[in-house]
């Protein structure tokens, strides 16, 4: 039998899955060996029997744990899909304000109609099996995770930094060509995509384990950026992560 798989989807673009879609075009022979129950970018049905489950998004209201913890329950194994699902994403930005103050500055007067709480990721509220991160996700990474879980190992994500990647395709460093970029702290696994085509990673991909924050804090205002602008350069992707790791608790 064809093991069942089930997408999700919480707070994000849901641009993801879209990247999801474009990989079974590619790639139709995934669709012999996988049977798809519940996909909502492209399917109406809506199976509840499944053993893999993919989620994107990050969890940004109490309501959202009860149905991932469903998710959790059901799937043999999990996996995130994307930036918001693995770090908390773009939606974590937010975090380093005063919650009330955000309700207000997005809803105004109906604030209190709507249900938020800081955002965070997936990993936060369930223990999650594998991570597929990027903001799209990879389709070539894509492909592989799905091929790794079926021939029962789990898809690993490079714990060495963009710098590598940039390096073996002969890359030019965006710091020598007068550009910024975080690929030193970034984890590796997209193919440089950003710095081939002429633009410094933005950090999408998550941290590297021990990141040196401060040298790369160094290496930016060497190249004229303010202590504002290099804070709004790392929390673009990176807010949730760290602020983990600064000991920065949200309210």
């Amino acid at each position: 039998m064809k093991p069942k798989v089930a997408f999700f989807e919480f707070t994000s673009c849901e641009g993801c899955q879209l990247t999801v879609v474009d990989t079974l075009q590619h790639h139709p022979e995934l669709l012999d060996v996988i049977e798809i129950v519940q996909f909502r970018e492209a399917m109406t049905e809506r199976g509840e029997d499944y053993q893999i489950a993919f989620i994107e998004g990050s969890c940004t209201r109490p309501s959202d744990e009860e149905k991932i913890r469903k998710i959790r329950t059901q799937a043999t194994y999990v996996v995130t899909l994307g930036a918001c699902a693995h770090l908390g994403g773009i939606n974590a930005i937010r975090n380093w304000q005063p919650l009330e103050s955000v309700r207000e500055y997005v809803y105004g007067d109906k604030k209190d109609w709507f249900e938020t709480y800081p955002a965070r990721p997936i990993s936060a509220v369930i223990k999650v099996d594998a991570e597929i991160p990027g903001c799209p996700i990879d389709r070539k990474e894509f492909a592989m995770a799905v091929t790794h879980l079926l021939q029962g190992r789990m898809p690993a994500i490079p714990e060495y930094p963009l710098c590598i990647e940039c390096k073996l395709k002969e890359n030019v460093c965006m710091f020598l060509r007068g550009k910024t970029c975080l690929g030193p702290i970034t984890r590796a696994g997209c193919d440089a995509i950003c710095p081939t085509y002429g633009d410094g990673c933005e950090g999408c991909r998550g941290l590297i384990p021990s990141p040196n924050l401060n040298s790369i804090r160094s290496a930016l205002r060497e190249r004229g950026m303010s202590d504002a602008e290099i804070d709004a350069k790392m929390t673009m992707f990176l807010s949730y992560q760290k602020m983990k790791m600064e000991g920065v608790t949200t309210t």
